[in-house]
């Protein structure tokens, strides 16, 4: 399988058109004309039929991935600063214990109890 039978794939699965695909690749900073790309989906005895390589593919898939998840965080913005070397949320997990629930038992109930009456 080729590199232009998997972006002929992908371009329908996702049913992408010419517009998408180009604001697709210029998230990641690459440019490509419509009438370029269009060679790339033309049969291969087509004159004017070209071959999709590597680095086409390769750009396509990064930005497809920024244009379904979203462009990724800077790790500056995870990680806070803190003198004390802990990460986040790890003081307030040690200094909180968690306590087990007690569980009532249905046998001591109010409303389980049976009246003489």
């Amino acid at each position: 399988m080729t590199n232009n039978d998997i972006f002929k794939k992908l371009r329908v699965a996702l049913k992408l058109r010419d517009d998408d695909i180009v604001k697709i690749l210029s998230l990641v900073d690459f440019r490509i004309s419509k009438s370029e790309l269009g060679a790339f989906f033309r049969k291969e005895d087509h004159p004017k039929y070209m071959e999709c390589g590597d680095q086409i593919l390769r750009n396509f898939l990064n930005g497809l991935v920024i244009h379904l998840r979203g462009p990724m965080p800077n790790k500056k913005d995870k990680i806070p600063n803190s003198k004390s070397g802990t990460k986040q949320g790890e003081a307030s997990a040690k200094a909180t214990p968690k306590k087990p629930l007690k569980k009532k038992s249905l046998l001591h109930s109010s409303t389980n109890k049976k009246s003489n009456s």
